[in-house]
């Protein structure tokens, strides 16, 4: 049965994508989805993604080769309920050097499935687990799951996943921009704020929703 809102050309080139993951264990080139779908050319299939990734069908990196993610959704006991991948760990610490096998990987570890009660109507997110306790005092603890919102903006007060980019390191903290100067605002009185130059920063996502077990 067609996806709601997705054509016949986009259904194809989901279900081509979700064959190739399932056979592969890692996703499909652009060339890839050429040649599997019969289609005339990477510009077509280029303009397709984007269309699934703006509808929030996929997720994926485009400085990445093989970042394509499926959101896959469905519907369940009368609300929409989302696959998200959990794509690694964050630092809420010190941070911590990425990409790494063992933190922050672009093929998930694993998914968890969350509603639209949860995440509103976003497509475009993806899961982190925490490590660290600077975030404490804003209920973001160590253990925890952040759900992100895979945004490059962000306003000033905001907890957000942050690439820096001269220590090749990520972390999540509040996010300030003061006169000449980025400040990353731990949530923990017994730490300290870091300050770097705006250049050097990268915003990689917001937190939206943070999951906890109870029993942890």
């Amino acid at each position: 049965m067609r996806k709601h809102g997705v054509s016949k050309t986009r259904e194809n080139i989901l279900k081509f994508i979700h064959g190739f993951i399932d056979e592969r264990g890692y996703a499909p080139t652009v060339r890839d989805i050429v040649k599997g779908c019969n289609l005339s050319s990477t510009a077509v299939v280029q303009h397709h993604l984007h269309i699934l990734e703006r509808e929030g069908h996929i997720h994926r990196d485009p400085r990445v080769v093989r970042s394509i993610q499926v959101a896959e959704r469905e519907k369940g006991e009368g609300e929409d309920s989302f696959l998200v991948p959990l794509l690694g760990a964050i630092a809420a610490g010190k941070p911590i050097p990425v990409p790494n096998a063992d933190t922050w990987t672009k093929t998930p570890e694993e998914t968890i499935r969350l509603t639209t009660d949860i995440v509103g109507d976003r497509g475009n997110i993806y899961a982190l687990k925490v490590q660290g306790t600077s975030m404490i005092d804003g209920l973001i603890n160590d253990g925890d799951i952040v759900v992100m919102d895979a945004t490059q903006t962000a306003d000033d007060g905001e907890t957000v996943a942050v690439w820096l980019k001269d220590e090749q390191e990520v972390t999540l903290k509040k996010i300030y921009r003061e006169p000449g100067r980025i400040r990353l605002q731990p949530a923990n009185i017994e730490m300290e704020p870091m300050y770097t130059r705006p250049e050097n920063v990268e915003v990689q996502g917001k937190v939206v929703a943070v999951l906890r077990r109870l029993d942890q």
